[in-house]
């Protein structure tokens, strides 16, 4: 197994008028261990986060990390930070919309594909021309799996992971708080449209826990300790973008990111914001979530993905949102290999999407 990293250059389809680029870490399994056809996996973090939630062992009461457990089982498993997240080149907040965010996707994603194809992604490394393409993200990162999905199709399979298309709400058990619901078309104007006024004042006034305390009970299961939870949650309040007071005297994890596109990650908590990209995908979908999540029903997810000839639900037991922390990530992995090799089957068989 080898890991090394990339910057992709994505100037062209980012169509910003300046330089960006793409960072990715590629992990790659022993060729020995590959199958014949293997599964190539792009996988997308959430708001907040930088690809290094799946490449690093994340603290907690289990060991390892995503990226490196699915490359000892033979994947070729590519991290990728958003455009304006983590190492990926920095731009004006406002600019990195959804449809910017997933052309650049779209392109790097592009690219790594060619190198397989040609042999040049890594020296040694076998040429790669035959593969089953999978998409995967959690929170912020299965939304834009899903938006890029329904754009380019680009998978053969997408696993969209603590998200959902019906409705996100990482507050919502036990909480009278609401979020504020955005349009995409006015998230770029000034002042900004809140499309749920009175819940959301209702909600605010209704009161309750901290924000803190209701992040942390989401986000965390209650056998991650809390001297973790705290040091993961730390940094939300530091995100701002460029604000260097901010960030003073806080060393961010390597999984954190302190930028976040601006349009896309407080739209996610709106109902309904990407349903047409959803019931666009003509693909396999896993949707799925920790025990403690964000879906309030979490069985009611297939019904947004109207072209999916085959949706799979999963709720993975003694787990927050955050699911790389959590004593059972093990078993969270194993459910995504598990699905990965019904796509190959799915694949193989032409299997054709449903329409109604």
């Amino acid at each position: 197994m080898q890991e090394f990293e990339l910057r992709i250059d994505v100037t062209e389809a980012a169509g910003l008028g300046e330089a960006a680029h793409i960072a990715v870490t590629v992990t790659l399994p022993d060729p020995a261990h590959m199958p014949k056809v293997p599964f190539v996996c792009f996988a997308k973090p959430g708001g907040g986060y930088s690809r290094g939630y799946y490449t690093h062992d994340l603290p907690g009461p289990a060991k390892g990390a995503q990226a490196s457990w699915h490359a000892q089982r033979g994947w070729i498993f590519i991290s990728v930070d958003h455009l304006g997240v983590g190492a990926s080149s920095l731009h004006p907040g406002k600019s990195l919309d959804f449809v910017v965010l997933a052309r650049a996707a779209h392109a790097a994603e592009a690219q790594i594909l060619a190198q397989l194809a040609e042999g040049t992604l890594a020296e040694g490394f076998p040429a790669i021309r035959d593969m089953v393409k999978l998409g995967i993200g959690q929170s912020m990162g299965g939304c834009m799996t899903v938006v890029q999905q329904g754009r380019f199709h680009d998978y053969d399979g997408v696993g969209v992971l603590g998200y959902s298309v019906i409705h996100t709400s990482p507050l919502h058990r036990e909480d009278p708080t609401i979020s504020p619901w955005f349009g995409r078309d006015t998230l770029l104007s000034e002042p900004l449209i809140i499309l749920n006024p009175d819940a959301f004042a209702k909600g605010a006034a209704a009161g309750g826990p901290g924000q803190g305390d209701r992040m942390m009970r989401n986000f965390h299961y209650d056998d991650v300790s809390d001297e973790i939870a705290i040091a993961d949650l730390a940094h939300f309040n530091r995100r701002e973008l460029f604000d260097v007071d901010a960030h003073a005297g806080f060393v961010p994890a390597p999984w954190h990111s302190f930028s976040f596109p601006v349009p896309v990650a407080p739209a996610t908590l709106t109902p309904g914001i990407i349903a047409g990209e959803a019931a666009a995908i003509r693909v396999p979908v896993l949707s799925a979530f920790g025990e403690r999540d964000v879906s309030r029903e979490p069985k009611d997810e297939p019904k947004a993905y109207f072209s999916s000839p085959s949706i799979d639900v999963f709720v993975c037991p003694r787990m927050g949102h955050m699911h790389n922390f959590a004593s059972t990530r093990e078993l969270f992995w194993e459910r995504i290999d598990t699905w990965a090799e019904w796509v190959r089957a799915a694949r193989a068989a032409n299997l054709a999407p449903r329409y109604r």
